[in-house]
């Protein structure tokens, strides 16, 4: 979401007449697209605009934050920020922009903002030719104790389905391989409109129809869905249609039936249980993801063990695991951070090596396989190319990225590690049958 929102924020900046350069002190605008979900994210904030407002004693420089701002971080950014702005507020950063005296030859009143009615509706500065995020739904009603989202982007709100198909069959007509559907909810994309939206899997079905007939590979993938909302239908359209990719990332937070309450998660252990088992039956190739916090308030080791148990129980392929840090305004706020910073790093690399023991097992029996992956770029190894099967598993194997990035190519799995693949490109041969494995297969 953070990167979809900076590719709309940066179309703005370039039609005011700037040029995007890749070093920072040569920029005479710079600024930051903020994230409040960690404390560490912030901290960064704060370590960055420190460094640019020393670089003012020597040029002239103007500095803006915008993104998910916290209120109590509003506050303290006002005062070391030129502009602090929400992103929805970006056809004012113009007018913002010449109250500073910046002569761009842009006119604020015929500026490009003219006839577009809101942030989605403006054409992003796609960082990647192949590669692009799709905004779909905006905000969270969960209310989530541990979560600042509803404060800083506020109450759910769905794009209207056009504009998202249109976004999307624009993006594929151009040649893009890979489109992620993006929102704090996904999938109560639409309730919001009381009946005059369609739901989560109808939009997914109306894509996956666009796929079957456009004569067009590739994958679409969403982020992040709720199990409290997340529905069988969803399931069955990522089943029937190719071009919705195998992947699920499902948000697990903790295996701990009290956590999960004192978190307001509003689902159970055995309500996760019953999706993960339906996408296990029902798509047997997808790959699984999901988050977890380590440490929440009052969590104790009998507690935490639960969630190592549940990550042995659901063998993910990848776990983003973040220690919990208090996050101003959310509910837990207001309760003590009583789990250690140590025992918080403990459980992290206990969970993480309970992950390494799983996702091991999976790469391994992927060896010999042929798998489609879709080439991202070059490596650090200047031979090899990185990719990314259609499971989002990390692959690197020799070729070249000029000729590659962007492609779907068929590799041959040669090795494999907990967290990556090597491979090797398979010569003119039939196209992989399964672009992810299960265990079992």
């Amino acid at each position: 979401m953070n990167m979809s929102d900076s590719e709309r924020v940066s179309k703005v900046i370039e039609k005011m007449g700037y040029t995007h350069t890749e070093d920072e002190k040569e920029a005479d605008l710079l600024g930051i697209m903020s994230c409040s979900v960690r404390q560490k994210a912030i901290d960064k904030v704060y370590s960055r605009i420190s460094l640019w407002n020393k670089w003012k004693n020597k040029k002239n420089l103007i500095t803006f934050v915008s993104g998910c701002v916290l209120p109590a971080d509003k506050l303290k950014f006002l005062k070391l920020f030129d502009l602090v702005f929400a992103p929805a507020e970006i056809e004012k950063l113009p007018e913002m922009l010449n109250e500073y005296g910046i002569t761009s030859g842009f006119s604020v009143q015929n500026s490009l903002m003219e006839g577009i009615h809101s942030f989605w509706n403006i054409s992003p500065d796609y960082q990647s030719k192949f590669n692009a995020f799709v905004p779909i739904q905006n905000g969270c009603d969960k209310f989530c104790t541990f979560c600042a989202v509803p404060y800083t982007r506020g109450r759910e709100v769905s794009r209207p389905a056009k504009e998202i198909l249109a976004e999307v069959k624009k993006l594929v007509s151009k040649g893009y391989k890979s489109v992620t559907l993006l929102g704090q909810n996904v999938n109560s994309y639409g309730l919001d409109k009381n009946g005059e939206e369609i739901t989560f899997a109808e939009l997914l079905g109306q894509i996956g129809e666009y796929g079957k007939t456009s004569g067009k590979a590739f994958w679409v993938y969403f982020t992040s869905p709720h199990p409290r909302d997340m529905g069988n239908d969803v399931i069955d359209m990522v089943s029937k249609y190719d071009c919705l990719a195998k992947q699920i990332h499902l948000p697990l937070q903790s295996g701990d039936e009290k956590v999960l309450a004192r978190m307001n998660r509003k689902h159970s252990l055995a309500r996760y249980r019953k999706i993960v088992n339906y996408i296990r039956e029902k798509i047997p190739q997808a790959t699984l993801f999901t988050d977890i916090i380590v440490g929440f308030t009052g969590e104790t080791e009998q507690e935490f063990e639960n969630t190592r148990l549940a990550m042995e129980e659901f063998k993910y392929n990848m776990a983003y695991i973040a220690k919990y840090s208090v996050r101003p305004g959310a509910a837990s706020s207001r309760w003590a951070d009583d789990v250690s910073l140590e025992t918080k790093k403990e459980r992290l690399a206990l969970l993480t090596k309970e992950l390494k023991k799983h996702t091991s097992l999976y790469n391994q029996n992927l060896i010999g396989k042929k798998l489609t992956v879709l080439v991202y770029g070059k490596s650090r190894k200047e031979e090899y190319v990185t990719a990314l099967t259609e499971g989002r598993l990390n692959v690197r194997f020799k070729g070249n990225p000029a000729e590659l990035e962007g492609k779907f190519v068929d590799v041959t799995i040669t090795e494999a590690t907990a967290f990556s693949l090597q491979a090797e490109l398979t010569e003119n041969t039939q196209p992989a049958e399964n672009h992810a494995y299960s265990l079992n297969s």
